[in-house]
Parts: structure tokens; sequence; C-alpha cells
């Protein structure tokens, strides 16, 4: 990961723009920059993934179709001017697929380039094509671009908002962008997440692709279906190897992190290296994941955590996070332990991890989806919101122990088809969720038979039912009946609802006080179903739940 700020007027202070990008210093710990463009600031922290050289180094200044030169930054930021010639300044946090073709296009117009950087492409691409750019890219980015000639700032999220950005508007009018919400904290008022698949451009949200948006269903034969699903997905997994730094895997032993394990795996001539994690007391994924690992001969490594490393994490967890979610809270705690343990310990410097399939092809609870309509309104809900769920955990959880997430189940070609596919195929038909997806690679044996059918479990869970069970009697344990019910009448928007969502809230408003508008509600199963109107995120409430958590 990397982390972006762009602070769109003169308006600014510069040691209150260097104090605000120095608090996501751990999406870029290599090295940081400022540049003023001379209608604000840029800043980049830079977590060296492609292009690992000094010249791959943002914000990249671009003028008269070639990259220029900047002097090489040293330690933490300083201000520099932007070169006279410059016509565009760049920043982006991302990874762009298929940018080698892309570079090679531009190029023979007439472009020049001077590193292996994948976003080093586009400041050319949008002096080529403007904002139409936007519609080209296959990738997981978001980014902040100066038009010096046209004196306007454009910035841009793809489309699943797997990569963050914020914004704020400040009393003058300015915008200012960032990675986080910790960035603006001191910078605006209000913070808002900056809307996935769209582009802003002098003051308007323009709206250029929603993975939601579904215009007519892909029906026909299941295997031919299914055929489809398992060529993406691996094209999916394929693209995001591309690496020149070492790249790791998060193995949970569910069907998802197994089929990315099992299908990256099959495609590299060395073993994986993969971790999992665990209570000490009764972890249900730790012998899960043992099977894949040595199914797929990985280099596994196995975290193990107890009831005290769960709450001497707490406040930590949620500071990075920036929710109050309890189910993303929940699930993050063993994800952000793990991908300590990762940063401590190994060199490794990206992440696969298996997030998004759930979206696409149901929970537990959509198994009580009262038809195929439901089903696919619930799936479209999901994709629109996963960058304040799902999305937001892994980044988070990942960024914040200088890592870089790669999400294969969020490939867009994968998301498009897979959202088009008729909802009467992808509801539980069959007796088991996620069918398509575990028929799609029934023939591979790419992990073992056992794994592919197994159960769905949830992560928080699986980490162990102690994890959960530990979170809620802590809970308890701070506030008695009298003051849970004067806690929860300080808030209106979203209201805690159990001592342990209030618990959540208050540690998230130290953080971010007067913010929980950035996140829509709290993630729930849909209560308006008959079976699932519970109190509880947790699947295990549901009564379909079973043999999940053996």
């Amino acid at each position: 990961m990397c982390g972006v700020l762009g602070f769109c007027g003169r308006n600014g202070d510069f040691a209150e723009i260097k104090e605000a990008l120095l608090k996501t210093n751990s999406r870029g710990p290599d090295k940081s920059r400022i540049v003023n463009t001379g209608n604000g600031w840029l800043g980049f922290n830079r977590l060296s993934i492609m292009g690992i050289t000094d010249s791959g180094m943002q914000p990249f200044p671009f003028g008269k179709r070639t990259t220029l030169p900047f002097p090489e930054a040293q330690g933490r930021p300083e201000e520099f001017p932007a070169p006279t010639e410059a016509e565009i300044l760049l920043v982006c946090n991302g990874e762009i697929y298929g940018f080698r073709e892309l570079k090679r296009d531009l190029t023979e117009k007439g472009y020049r380039f001077i590193s292996d950087s994948d976003c080093e492409i586009l400041p050319a691409l949008y002096q080529e094509y403007g904002t139409e750019m936007f519609r080209m890219l296959d990738a997981e980015f978001a980014m902040i671009l100066y038009d010096k000639t046209n004196d306007c700032y454009v910035a841009a999220r793809d489309p699943l908002g797997i990569r963050p950005l914020y914004y704020g508007i400040r009393e003058d009018g300015t915008y200012v962008f960032a990675s986080e919400p910790k960035n603006l904290t001191e910078l605006v008022g209000q913070i808002r997440p900056f809307p996935p698949g769209h582009y802003f451009k002098d003051g308007v949200f323009t709206k250029y692709r929603d993975l939601s948006e579904v215009s007519g269903y892909t029906d026909g034969d299941t295997d031919e279906i299914c055929g489809r699903i398992r060529d993406l997905l691996i094209e999916g997994v394929k693209k995001r190897l591309d690496s020149d730094s070492p790249v790791g895997f998060l193995l949970s032993g569910g069907l998802d992190s197994s089929l990315v394990c099992g299908i990256a795996a099959s495609l590299s001539d060395k073993p994986l290296e993969t971790w999992a994690i665990g209570m000490d007391t009764d972890a249900i994924d730790l012998k899960y994941a043992r099977t894949v690992a040595d199914y797929i001969h990985a280099n596994h490594h196995e975290v193990i955590i107890t009831k005290e490393d769960v709450l001497h994490s707490l406040k930590d967890v949620i500071k990075a996070l920036g929710t109050y979610d309890i189910t993303t809270v929940r699930a993050s705690v063993g994800m952000y332990l793990v991908c300590k343990a990762i940063h401590e310990t190994s060199g490794v410097r990206v992440i696969l991890t298996g997030e998004v399939s759930d979206e696409i092809f149901g929970y537990k609870y959509t198994d009580f989806a009262p038809d195929a309509d439901a089903f696919q309104k619930e799936a479209e809900k999901r994709i629109r919101e996963i960058h304040m769920y799902d999305v937001l955990r892994a980044d988070r959880c990942i960024s914040v122990n200088s890592l870089e997430a790669r999400v294969p189940f969020g490939d867009l070609d994968f998301v498009d088809y897979c959202m088009s596919v008729n909802p009467e195929k992808k509801m539980n038909r069959y007796g088991k969720g996620k069918y398509l997806l575990r028929h799609a690679f029934e023939k591979d044996g790419l992990i073992p038979e056992s794994i592919l059918w197994r159960e769905k479990a949830a992560f928080s869970d699986a980490v162990g039912h102690s994890l959960k069970d530990d979170l809620t009697e802590y809970a308890e344990s701070v506030y008695s009946d009298e003051a849970y019910e004067a806690g929860i009448r300080k808030y209106d928007h979203a209201r805690p609802f159990t001592k342990e969502s209030l618990l959540y809230r208050d540690i998230f408003e130290t953080y971010y006080p007067g913010q929980s508008h950035m996140v829509t509600d709290f993630w729930m199963p849909n209560r308006n179903w008959e079976g699932c109107n519970v109190t509880d995120p947790s699947a295990r409430v549901l009564s379909n739940y079973g043999a999940s958590g053996e």
C-alpha cells in the first residue's frame, strides 16, 4: 500500500499538511514527498512494490509527453516545488494490471517514461484520453491529479473501492483528499468516503462504472457458466502475482482463501508463503489451513493468539479501521494480528486475500432469501457497500502493517461476469452455498475435496469462537446496564444496540469524533427476511449455521 494526500487550494499550511500525511506513514514507510503544485499540495508515502527504484517515486511530474525527474527524496517529506515545465502532477495508490501493454501503446504515440512503475502511465493516459481513461483501467487504485494547464484537480477511485480514498471540504471551499480518515481529522470538518467507481473534477463527482448495476442476466448451461467463473478467477489470481516485491497469502482454510492459494500454487514454481491465525483455546480454522498448506506444499506459518492479545489490540484495531461496525471489528482483530506477525517476521510485502466472494455468491444468511430477485438485490447492495466493510478491513489491517493487499475475487472482469449470472443459479438450490464456485473447480484438484465442499464459517468465528465471546464478555464488564442505557442515547446515527457495539463506538469516537457517517450503518443480515431477524451479525446465531463451526 501507499498513502496519498491532495490539498486542492493555496490556503493551506505546509506544516499542517505534512503532519496529516505522516499520520499514515505505515502505508508507505520507504519514502515520502510533498510537492507544491502552485495551487495546493500533493503528498505521497511510498511502499515500493512495482518499479522499486527511486525513479518510481511520486508525485510524478509530467510535461511535454515525458515523465520528468525529481531530486531524490531524503527521509520524511520536505516541500518540493513542482518543476516549472510540469503540465501534470499525480499521486496514486494502486496496481494497474496490464500496464505494460498500455505503456507500449503510449510509447508508440510518443510518450516517454523513466521507471518501471505501473502508476507512471497514468499522467500520460490522462493527457491522451482525459477522464475517459478511468473506463479503460483494469486496476485497484485511488489517485489525485493536478492538471496545471487547466488549473484543476482530478481524483478517482476504483469501482469496488479496494483502494481507500476519503475527502472533506474546508470552510473556504477547498477540497482535501487522502487515503484514510486519520489524514483528514485536523484538516476538514465532515469526512466522507470517496464514492467507488467515480471521478471528481471541477467540484463534481461523475460515475464511470458501477459493478452493482446489471443490465441483463447471463443464463445457460451450468457447466459453461462455471467454466467461465473458473477461467476468470484463475486470471484474477495470475494478474496479482506480478510483483517486484515478495508475495504472501492469508490462508484461513475456508473455501475462498484456499482457492486463491490453490490457484497461485498451480501458477508458481516455488512454494507459497502462507499464514493462518487462531486462538490458543478453540481455533477452528488452523487444522483446515494446515490441510490446504500440506496439500499445495506451502511454506506455512501459524500465529497463535490469546484473550490478552485480542483485548490489548482492540483500540489499535479500531484506530486503524476508522469504523465501529461490529462484524468488521471482530474480523479485523485476527487479520490485524496475523499481518502484524507477517510484517515483523518476514520480508513479504504483498498479501493475497479472499475477500469479495461472499458478496457475489452469498453468505449463510442469504440462504433465507425469499426469491432470486431478493438474492440479487442483496448482492448488489453488498457490492455497493463493500468499501465500508470487508474491503476496508483488509486494507487497514494489511496497510497499517506496511503491506499491500490484493484481492483476486475483486477482479473487475470476474465481478462483472459473476454479478450478471442469473441469481436463480447462484441461490442455494443445491444444499450447499456457493455451489457454482465450488463446482467450477471440482475437476481441477487444486485444493482438497474436503475443503472445496467445506461449510462456510465466518472468519472471526473460525479464528476461535472465544474471540467473539471474549470481546462480548469484556464489553459486559465495562458497562453496567444503567451505563449502557445512558451511553447509547449519546448517539443518533447508527445507535449502538449491545454493550459490545457501544464499546466499539465509544473507542471510535475518541479517534474520529462526530464522523460516524463514514459508515452507513452496522453490517447485519437482511432482517426483513424470515430467519434473519437477529440481533448479532455472527452467522452463529442463524438456524442454518450447522457444521460451519466445526
